[in-house]
């Protein structure tokens, strides 16, 4: 990783932070130098994760609350100091068909993923831009330009993600205050659970991510995609017909991996925490 002097000492918030990409985040910000605090709903895990790195703040945020985000924000500044850095994580991932999708689960979906990422990067950005210094970094996924089955309300939370983001990082211009996004493909955490991903592709290690988010606070752009690879690839299909990149996501088994590719066993744990069957996310 590079960028060890420039974020080391920096204050970093990291949403969705007991495990996954927010923990391997969290653990290669840490190793840095970086003053890390971590908040997560699934307080048991939080616990474990942020004694395991020897976090001086970590706690209880629900990111869709407003009360419980400017709180814990609150609190961050109260103990390390002002906030350099938010990195909105914390995001679910149910996948199933539409028509068997329950309202309740919709909404869930976006108020995770879109709603929480919408209200954490405005907390952070009145703060930042009063100080006229700042980066928020929000994560989306390549199904944010990629169309899944299986996946039709997370692709839509995704692109609202990358959208919002874009059009925040142009309206702060000139503030003091970044906005990025991170477009992670198929990564190895309990997101994917019981699925295979693409074929071809590798998929990604949350390290991955952790290490392209270190690399954009040491150096912020607008946005990356990880692998790169993958990013290509994505990006590629814009510029051929679209039926042409239909059938090459079919090729690839895109039109199965949440449907019935899907080994449901080795996924019920994280569907049933993602959909609210317990009071963890």
């Amino acid at each position: 990783m590079t960028g060890i002097s420039v974020i080391r000492g920096k204050i970093i918030v990291i949403t969705g932070g007991a495990r996954g990409i927010g923990f391997a985040t969290a653990t290669a910000l840490h190793q840095l130098g970086a003053k890390v605090a971590i908040g997560d709903v699934d307080e048991a895990k939080l616990k474990e994760s942020g004694t395991a790195l020897g976090l001086d703040v970590y706690g209880k945020l629900d990111v869709t609350a407003p009360d419980s985000f400017e709180a814990f924000l609150d609190r961050v500044e109260q103990e390390l100091g002002p906030i350099d850095v938010l990195i909105n994580n914390a995001g679910i991932m149910p996948a199933g068909k539409l028509i068997e999708e329950p309202d309740q689960l919709t909404r869930r979906i976006l108020d995770i993923n879109v709603y929480g990422v919408i209200l954490g990067s405005k907390l952070a950005a009145q703060r930042m831009v009063r100080r006229g210094t700042g980066h928020i970094i929000n994560i989306a996924s390549l199904a944010a330009e990629s169309p899944t089955p299986g996946l039709a309300t997370y692709c839509a939370s995704k692109y609202a993600v990358l959208g919002f983001t874009d059009s925040a990082r142009m309206e702060h211009r000139g503030t003091g205050v970044q906005f990025s996004v991170v477009l992670p493909t198929f990564t190895n955490t309990e997101l994917t659970a019981g699925t295979t991903g693409p074929k071809v592709l590798r998929n990604a290690e949350p390290e991955d991510i952790a290490a392209a988010i270190v690399a954009l606070i040491a150096a912020p752009k607008p946005r990356v995609a990880v692998t790169r690879v993958a990013g290509l690839l994505v990006t590629s299909m814009r510029f051929i017909p679209k039926p042409l990149a239909e059938y090459t996501s079919r090729l690839l088994g895109m039109d199965h991996v949440f449907l019935e590719g899907v080994d449901t066993d080795k996924r019920k744990a994280y569907e049933d925490r993602a959909r609210g069957n317990n009071s963890e996310i």
